[in-house]
């Protein structure tokens, strides 16, 4: 365990002797290259002229008329690669270019993180291999064909779940025998130390762009800034460009699956307990014997029982608020969205809608309120029409 990336009492890491070496070494490049200002203008010029940025932030008109109160998107769904995982691994991946690094290897659960890796890999001509639990290869293969067509290699991983953490588990396990060669490439906020301070840097963009597009658009601030929370890197991104302006409410959504009153969901920051878990103290979901319980989400890229330690944080002082929505909610919306806006929200960010939706009637008609659309929702029909057939009705 070492005490460096710590928020409050949450992350720090946790990991076998052989991989602190590792993390040192990531974390001095990070360092020393996140201010020089070559691997700056490298960066922003990917940022503009590969990924898209800026995204824009759209006032979602029929749906604002519907909740009753000022809905903005965060159109990170617009992005090369249709989600925000663009902007991690582009730099990420240009860090590992500095290093001197010839290969990447990543976890991921919805198929965007491991999609951007493939992107990024494909871009700087560095091998790939992205872990996917065997579950979510099933449920996301629309992913899967396009990683392996940008010439990435996926790893079905068939432990545990199949899902997302079974993939972090057999990447840590790859790397800790390649770390010479191969950078990985964490998606989310979370892990070891420095993986949640540089995801955070990297989504840092989306906060920024968010808080200057409103006060141009609205001239104010939000009232409420809300995101999905899986590890949390899409909420870091835009929580980071509000969290010192306390009349900015912060709220981050969480999956609740088939409902809290089950046993199977993923609202770790709602209903879980501080643990360690890939390396980071933080909020988990464990049992009294504290081992990792088994999670159930129809969004692939929340089924996971931790949450970056700075979410944890946050949860702790009070500065964001976590909540859940369950699984026919977030269909609900899915359908509601779609046909309201002409745009079709990944799963995930579906969940930061739903609760949107839920304060209908709630709000007085000059709040207003900024969504991420962290994704788009191509990835995700199959789901949807597995679980409501369109020949169904929906509400």
């Amino acid at each position: 365990m070492k005490s460096k990336g710590r928020f409050g009492p949450f992350g720090g890491y946790y990991v076998p002797e052989v991989l602190i070496p590792a993390l040192e070494e990531i974390e001095a490049a990070f360092e020393q290259f996140r201010q020089d200002p070559n691997f700056l203008k490298d960066l922003n010029a990917l940022y503009t002229d590969y990924a898209g940025r800026p995204t824009p932030l759209y006032h979602a008109r029929r749906f604002s008329e519907a909740v009753g109160f000022i809905v903005y998107l965060k159109r990170e769904d617009l992005l090369h690669g249709g989600a925000h995982k663009i902007n991690n691994t582009l730099g990420q991946g240009l860090l590992a270019r500095y290093m001197g690094k010839t290969k990447l290897i990543a976890e991921t659960g919805a198929g965007q993180h491991g999609l951007a890796t493939a992107i990024v890999g494909a871009l700087f001509g560095m091998e790939t291999k992205i872990f996917m639990g065997a579950t979510d290869v099933a449920r996301q293969n629309v992913n899967v064909h396009k990683m392996k067509l940008l010439g990435a290699e996926v790893i079905p991983v068939e432990g545990g779940t199949g899902t997302l953490k079974d993939a972090i588990n057999e990447a840590l396990r790859y790397w800790t025998a390649h770390v010479e060669d191969t950078f990985y490439l964490f998606g989310t906020a979370g892990g070891p130390h420095p993986y949640p301070t540089i995801v955070r840097h990297f989504q840092e963009p989306i906060g920024r762009e968010a808080r200057q597009q409103c006060l141009e658009k609205a001239g104010r601030l939000p009232d409420i800034v809300t995101a999905c929370v899986g590890g949390g890197s899409n909420a870091i991104g835009i929580f980071s460009g509000f969290l010192n302006d306390p009349q900015v409410q912060l709220v981050g959504v969480e999956g609740g699956g088939k409902g809290l009153h089950t046993t199977q969901h993923c609202a770790t920051l709602c209903t879980g307990t501080v643990g360690v878990l890939h390396g980071a103290r933080t909020y988990l979901l464990q049992d009294e014997n504290g081992q990792i319980r088994d999670t159930e989400c129809i969004s692939a890229g929340l089924d996971y029982p931790g949450v970056g330690p700075e979410h944890a944080y946050l949860k702790e002082t009070g500065r964001a608020r976590y909540v859940s929505v369950c699984d026919e909610e977030v269909l609900d919306t899915f359908f509601l969205f779609s046909r309201m806006e002409g745009i079709l929200p990944a799963l995930e960010s579906t969940h930061a809608l739903a609760w949107l939706w839920q304060q209908k009637g709630l709000l007085p008609p000059e709040t207003i309120a900024i969504a991420n659309l962290s994704g788009r929702g191509d990835k995700d029909i199959d789901i949807v029409e597995h679980h409501r057939p369109l020949t169904a009705r929906f509400l």
